[in-house]
């Protein structure tokens, strides 16, 4: 028998929600019952396991034991802890990965680099795009939505356990990339087409926010502007491409060069 959640541990997975929060604690949320396994599986450790009576009963003794605490939840229960509309069977609390940064994680490999971007589903999709195209890194600007905030975790589809994110002031770290040779590719609307352009296996591919793209402060540090190629006339309601979609599309012609 399991003993049931208690109501701290209740507030405590709620208040996680909260970037302020996380970082205090060095704690994130995992929700699903796919997410949750593999994380557990793939050699990691939850701090708690909260899960329906029958799935916990369910499930293999290595997922088990990879939880040093693990209490039961109703559906009921579930839904008010949960960020989800519709929640799963189970959500763990992880700590949060404790590496340091370097310089040379960069060198010889191509990094995307994000500005201010929001939307939790859009990092979360590159997070994943990152990961499928063998980039273990990414770089935001502070100002970016957090790697941890419970949305973008979901929409990574088991991406974060194989890419780290890194949050740098952008001005010096492209400053230092590019007194150090290394190319900065900036996805702007006015580039060279990506698949003519000049594209090697080291490099930084800058994107821009959702709505404004690459700021004018960093353009400056731009030294090859990159785009892809729309329709031959403008079409009514579409202007650009979606932040993701345009790393999946840079990433992919990126990767196909490397394999080339």
């Amino acid at each position: 028998m399991h003993r049931m959640i208690t109501r701290n541990q209740a507030k405590m997975i709620l208040s996680l929600q909260k970037r302020k929060v996380r970082e205090e604690n060095s704690l994130f949320v995992i929700e699903g019952d796919k997410l949750v396994r593999e994380y557990i599986i793939a050699g990691n450790r939850v701090s708690l396991l909260a899960g329906k009576p029958e799935w916990i009963d369910g499930e293999s003794e290595a997922v088990i034991a990879g939880a040093d605490e693990i209490v039961t939840v109703s559906y009921e229960e579930l839904r008010r802890i949960s960020s989800l509309k519709t929640p799963h069977n189970v959500l763990a609390l992880a700590p949060m990965a404790q590496g340091d940064y370097s310089d040379h994680l960069l060198t010889g490999r191509v990094t995307p680099v994000l500005e201010y971007v929001q939307d939790p589903g859009n990092l979360g999709t590159i997070i994943r795009i990152a990961a499928w195209f063998g980039m273990s890194n990414i770089v935001c600007s502070p100002d970016c939505v957090d790697f941890y905030n419970p949305k973008v975790i979901q929409a990574t589809m088991g991406a974060f356990m194989h890419v780290s994110v890194w949050y740098r002031p952008l001005e010096s770290f492209l400053g230092k990339a590019v007194t150090e040779g290394i190319p900065v590719y900036g996805a702007t609307m006015d580039g060279r087409s990506i698949y003519d352009a000049d594209i090697g296996g080291e490099g930084i591919i800058l994107f821009g926010n959702e709505s404004r793209g690459i700021s004018d402060k960093l353009l400056g540090y731009v030294t090859r502007r990159i785009t892809i190629p729309g329709p031959a006339k403008p079409l009514a309601g579409i202007e650009s491409l979606n932040v993701s979609m345009a790393a999946a599309i840079v990433c992919s012609e990126f990767a196909r060069r490397a394999r080339r």
